[in-house]
């Protein structure tokens, strides 16, 4: 077999050519971002992420997907990508890999709560707070504080979405200390993972809400990529069990949207002509992406997901009442940080200070649902001890 990572693209990330560490440290045996990878995998907040959000809370299921499954999922495809252009598939993965590190509990509806608690003091975003969790809040090691990541993971991490021209409180202070030239694109292999993430969410949450009895596969099947997979699978196999009808169908959009940003990438890079990393990063336009039709397409499943999943009333209900335990949350320790945890409590300082508002946010964002609404009725119901 081919060894894929020695065919590496002269514009890929090259792991001999690292920027390195905000904190030096001899090299191992591992390339940069294997190591980087490693530590993301064995963090807290990776492991947290198995009972967080995606669309449905823990209790309803466990076969719906978890903010650690989708990720997993995400650093799949990401690989796949990532080796089809020539780009460095450990960076890829690692990047997939920490992208939701900063996810509060309760998804969307979390973080929609703490953006409107921190309002005052900068509000909250989620990917901002992926770059805190490994630069700061992650205290597992002797010498530093967060994880320690490259320069190369860290800049996928803040400019996965492209260049940052108004980058949040969070990530411009980090930048003044560790400049991450946030105002180019990231490298393609960041690049790779942000469009491995589009690809996973849709379908895996179109898959969810299927399973759920949200909507069905008929229904779905009006969609553009999901018609034409159901009616292929449908012809090829008329007896198919319903499971397996919806997993195949899924599985064949997920390839159509693989293939499509291949011979997309392929064809800006071919444009682009770039000789380095350096090219991708000042390029006009992301040089990964999906084509134009399959965009639209891509939107339009957007759409469906969102008016017919992400608001259906059984969702709402939840994420209402999921918002509500955030907010509370955070305003009573907000107001008597007293009642935070011995090591949160010394950090968060002044009740009602900016400082503690802060701290509070850090908090909660790290919870799981479950230990959300735990501390919640630890916090409410006297009937139950501190």
């Amino acid at each position: 077999m081919a060894d894929f990572q020695s065919a590496r693209a002269p514009w890929a990330v090259d792991p001999r050519h690292s920027r390195g560490r905000l904190h030096p440290e001899p090299a191992d045996a591992r390339s940069p971002w294997q190591r980087d990878r490693d530590r993301i995998i064995h963090c807290g907040a990776f492991r947290r992420l198995q009972y967080k959000t995606q669309v449905f809370i823990f209790h309803e299921g466990d076969y719906f997907r978890t903010r650690l499954t989708h990720s997993i999922e995400v650093a799949q495809i990401a690989r796949s990508l990532a080796r089809r252009l020539r780009l460095d598939e450990d960076l890829a993965e690692a990047l997939a890999l920490a992208h939701d590190l900063g996810h509060p509990p309760f998804g969307h509806a979390g973080e929609e709560a703490l953006d409107s608690q921190m309002r005052p003091y900068g509000g909250f975003d989620h990917n901002a707070q992926s770059l805190k969790v490994v630069t700061s809040l992650e205290a597992r090691y002797a010498r530093f504080d967060g994880l320690n990541l490259s320069w190369e993971t860290l800049e996928g991490l803040a400019k996965h979405n492209g260049p940052l021209r108004r980058p949040s409180a969070y990530i411009a202070e980090y930048d003044r200390q560790h400049p991450l030239d946030l105002t180019t694109h990231a490298s393609a292999e960041a690049q790779a993972a942000a469009l491995a993430d589009d690809i996973a969410y849709n379908n895996h949450d179109l898959d969810d809400g299927i399973r759920a009895r949200i909507f069905s596969i008929e229904e779905a099947s009006g969609l553009p990529l999901i018609g034409d997979a159901f009616r292929e699978v449908k012809a090829a196999y008329p007896d198919i069990p319903r499971d397996r009808l919806v997993t195949e169908t899924v599985r064949r959009v997920i390839n159509v949207m693989v293939e499509d940003v291949v011979r997309e990438a392929n064809r800006r890079i071919a444009a682009l002509d770039p000789r380095s990393v350096d090219d991708i990063r000042a390029a006009a336009e992301p040089v990964v992406g999906f084509s134009r039709p399959m965009a639209e397409a891509n939107q339009v499943i957007r759409e469906f997901l969102f008016t017919r999943m992400y608001r259906h009333w059984r969702v709402n209900r939840v994420m209402q009442k999921s918002k509500r335990v955030a907010q509370l949350l955070f305003q009573l320790l907000h107001g008597g940080p007293q009642m935070l945890p011995d090591d949160w409590r010394v950090r968060a300082g002044e009740a009602g200070s900016p400082t503690c508002a802060r701290v509070v946010c850090d908090y909660i964002a790290g919870m799981t649902d479950r230990y959300a609404l735990e501390e919640h009725r630890r916090l409410t119901d006297p009937n139950i001890p501190g």
